[in-house]
């Protein structure tokens, strides 16, 4: 069975930012798609430090959650991170999660499908949107879209509940994720995944 990981990066379990993804969950599992949320922004989770030890490792050298979601996202078909927005961007627990979730790990991210979510009183969703995006793009990760740009609107999940176009963004979302991790999953085994080269790394020290 497919799966997909959604991960909460906001300090509430149970705030503005999980009623978004939890509005996903219920169109997944219709369309037999398995899940499982786990709460990122209430951790105390630091920093990448640039030390190089995962390459020797294969894991970060901080044994704390990264190292503890990593071998879930190596087996997940997709993954949704969701945010609240602070200062017009991503809160800065779900951003070192990212940072060391996805150098630490040297497993191939290529074809697993990304998708992000954000939360907001009123603005800044946009640009932290962006910000989350570039995390998939990197990887060679599809990224699931829908019928808007996916963000809800509300200070208090009460607030969320009243964004009927956030929530139907949401589940048109998960439709639509489904939809990509099923399409690719048959591609796969009628073409195989498209090749992807590595090797070229561009660089010009001294301004040369």
């Amino acid at each position: 069975m497919a799966k997909v990981l959604l991960l909460n990066g906001s300090p509430r379990p149970n705030g503005c930012t999980a009623t978004a993804l939890k509005e996903m969950i219920p169109v997944f599992e219709a369309e037999g798609i398995e899940t499982e949320i786990i709460h990122v922004g209430n951790k105390d989770i630091r920093g990448c430090i640039s030390c190089g030890s995962c390459a020797k490792t294969g894991k970060c050298i901080f044994n704390d959650l990264v190292n503890e979601v990593a071998p879930k996202f190596e087996a997940a078909d997709g993954l949704v991170v969701g945010s609240p927005v602070y200062y017009a961007s991503p809160n800065g627990t779900i951003l070192s999660f990212m940072d060391r979730l996805f150098y630490s790990t040297h497993f191939s991210k290529h074809m697993k499908v990304g998708a992000a979510v954000v939360s907001a009183r009123r603005g800044g969703n946009t640009a932290s949107f962006d910000v989350l995006n570039k995390y998939f793009t990197i990887s060679g990760m599809p990224v699931a879209s829908s019928t808007y740009w996916n963000q809800v609107h509300g200070f208090t999940p009460e607030d969320v509940a009243k964004d009927l176009e956030g929530l139907q963004t949401m589940r048109n979302l998960a439709r639509n994720m489904s939809f990509l991790i099923r399409a690719i999953a048959d591609a796969k085994e009628k073409y195989g995944l498209p090749e992807a080269e590595h090797g070229s790394f561009t660089s010009f020290p001294d301004g040369k």
